[in-house]
């Protein structure tokens, strides 16, 4: 298997989730595969199935692809499916960050909700796809915590775990997370047709 990806920290992710499923899953760059996609859909699983397809070009392997962001509901769900994208491509995500909790201040925490969405999209050797949904419900804390996860996990708090995301350790946030989620239901809708 493949996944349609260079982010290591995403790929750690991935590999814990799907061993039970997959032995070998390599990253697209593991694969010698290396493209520009451009994320040009209007979802998350427009653009999952981009790259999906995109790599499913270059072999006869299962390739799963992943599109996730962060919605905000006080900020009209910003950044959304522009999450990666949010303030420029080469922006460091303590920038990021800061920005979304400036853009917060003053905001009470029963308007700050916040949900990470994930969408995986399959392409299959035989050229079937699907794709699927999961998202993990929290609000946007007032500061960064916790150096575990990446991206926007420092600002994302968990009410039901008392953490952010960054806080949780890699099996806990496994356990909830909108990634591990959609893994799990691709996993399972893989298992009925492989």
């Amino acid at each position: 298997m493949i996944f349609a990806t260079g982010n290591e920290g995403k790929m750690k992710e991935i590999r814990m989730i799907m061993e039970d499923f997959c032995e070998e899953i390599s990253s697209m760059k593991e694969a010698g595969i290396e493209i520009d996609i451009s994320e040009s859909g209007t979802t998350y699983e427009e653009n999952a199935l981009i790259k999906a397809r995109a790599v499913a070009a270059h072999t006869k392997e299962l390739v799963l692809a992943d599109d996730s962001g962060l919605e905000i509901d006080y900020l009209d769900r910003e950044p959304g499916i522009y999450s990666a994208r949010y303030l420029g491509e080469d922006t460091s995500y303590s920038i990021k960050n800061a920005n979304l909790l400036n853009r917060l201040e003053g905001v009470p925490e029963e308007k700050r909700t916040a949900r990470f969405v994930c969408a995986i999209a399959a392409v299959l050797p035989d050229g079937r796809e699907m794709a699927v949904r999961a998202a993990v419900e929290g609000r946007i804390g007032y500061e960064e915590r916790g150096s575990n996860g990446f991206g926007y996990d420092p600002i994302f708090f968990v009410p039901e775990m008392g953490k952010t995301t960054a806080e949780l350790t890699e099996a806990e946030k496994n356990q909830i997370s909108h990634r591990g989620k959609a893994l799990r239901l691709m996993k399972e809708e893989l298992r009925k047709i492989l």
